[in-house]
């Protein structure tokens, strides 16, 4: 059993500190094993299905990308990776596809929000950030730029102006993808009237 657990530990390790029943499985660890260490309290359980380890602290984005790995971070904590807002947003805004089973979503913690998107538009701009060895998705700064307008009225005036000036200060912005996008969702006018007088 010491050995099963050191080679637990090993595989919390490199995949962000979550765990999928089925892993455990793998590592030859039976459902009574498992059980025994949620009640030494080696472990925790996320969801049906996920377990934490309790040994290591866990990034929110981490267990997010780990339970759904399709899912992209979406507005204001995108906005928040960039810099764009101070504001920490009261729960992790996710987009996922519209006919993903929305249940699936209502977990305690980490606390989401999230936005059911036509599968046409979740892979647009989506940019990938290798954190504890997993892929978080995250759309890219000209997208979020995109989204913000889109999602205007579910935003604070001061989140809004705020991430749309520092979007263009940014010397990382990319105005011809800006507006490749807008293309796509159709805003180029809004595009136009909110950040093309600033460039």
């Amino acid at each position: 059993m010491i050995k099963k657990i050191e080679n637990m530990k090993n595989e919390f390790i490199k995949n962000g500190g979550v765990l999928k029943t089925s892993e455990l499985k793998e590592l030859g660890l039976s459902s009574r094993q498992i059980n025994k260490l949620l009640g030494e309290g080696m472990i925790s359980k996320i969801k049906y299905g996920f377990y934490e380890s309790n040994e290591y602290p866990l990034k929110e984005q981490v267990i997010i990308a780990r339970l759904f790995p399709k899912a992209v971070i979406f507005l204001e904590s995108a906005l928040m990776h960039y810099g764009y807002t101070d504001r920490i947003p009261s729960a992790w805004q996710i987009a996922v596809d519209r006919h993903s089973k929305p249940n699936q979503y209502d977990i305690e913690y980490p606390v989401i929000e999230p936005y059911y998107l036509e599968p046409k538009f979740i892979d647009i701009g989506v940019d990938i950030i290798h954190e504890d060895g997993v892929d978080i998705r995250i759309y890219d700064r000209d997208r979020t730029i995109c989204d913000i307008l889109r999602y205007e009225n579910k935003l604070e005036e001061e989140v809004f102006t705020n991430a749309i000036k520092r979007y263009v200060k940014d010397p990382k912005k990319n105005v011809r993808r800006l507006f490749e996008y807008a293309g796509e969702f159709n805003i180029t006018n809004k595009v136009q009237t909110y950040i093309g007088v600033w460039l």
